[in-house]
């Protein structure tokens, strides 16, 4: 079996785990709260900055303790609106196509993104992916922990979770393809005989060159 693994922020749309938390906290019923949430968030953002730039796998540890005390029902009830209203809006240009043109080929698609699954499971379905692998939020009682459960997909994790999913399943790794935009996820487009950088960030688009990796641009910049 052949198979296209796809990131999905920066690759196929413009929306990111900061907007998509900030988008929950804004429509938390409690003004006060929310007011709280949505600030905090804003004020935080040169700091997840510096992590992101430091390792994306601690960036991920740290920010999403901001799910912590919400409830799960009530995030699940928002994902659809959180799609709607933030997502949709941001998907790039023939990124829906890209996928697919991948499928009608044969190929088996699979979103693997460090976002959490339940906000991204409305998109997955837009999509149309074959499958998806998340990151996923502890709950205890129906309430964020803010920990995620193991293992936290980035970096690393993600090229395990490609090599596992293709275990699993019987996946031609070399002649399979991945897609990121970002030098975070070198591991994953390694993982595979066909890797692309779509969209790519500077240090992405230079490796990419070095190792005469197809380059995608679904931005129209």
């Amino acid at each position: 079996m052949l198979a296209a693994f796809y990131d999905f922020d920066g690759t196929l749309v413009r929306s990111n785990v900061v907007t998509r938390y900030a988008f929950f906290a804004r429509r938390r019923p409690n003004r006060i709260e929310a007011a709280w949430r949505y600030g905090k968030t804003l004020l935080g953002v040169p700091v997840w900055l510096a992590l992101d730039a430091v390792s994306r796998r601690l960036f991920n540890e740290v920010f999403y303790r901001q799910y912590r005390g919400l409830d799960r029902g009530w995030l699940d009830e928002q994902a659809e609106a959180l799609f709607d209203e933030e997502i949709r809006p941001k998907i790039l240009p023939g990124a829906v196509e890209l996928v697919e043109r991948d499928q009608a080929a044969g190929f088996r698609t699979v979103l693997v993104s460090g976002g959490l699954d339940f906000a991204i499971a409305p998109a997955a379905r837009h999509f149309g992916f074959d499958d998806v692998i998340a990151n996923k939020m502890r709950f205890v009682g129906g309430v964020a922990t803010g920990e995620i459960l193991p293992p936290l997909l980035a970096e690393q994790a993600k090229l395990r979770a490609i090599g596992d999913y293709c275990a699993a399943y019987n996946v031609d790794s070399a002649s399979s393809k991945a897609y990121s935009d970002s030098l975070s996820d070198a591991p994953m487009l390694e993982a595979v005989g066909g890797p692309i950088a779509c969209n790519p960030d500077r240090g992405l688009r230079r490796l990419a060159e070095q190792r005469g990796w197809q380059i995608l641009d679904l931005t129209g910049a």
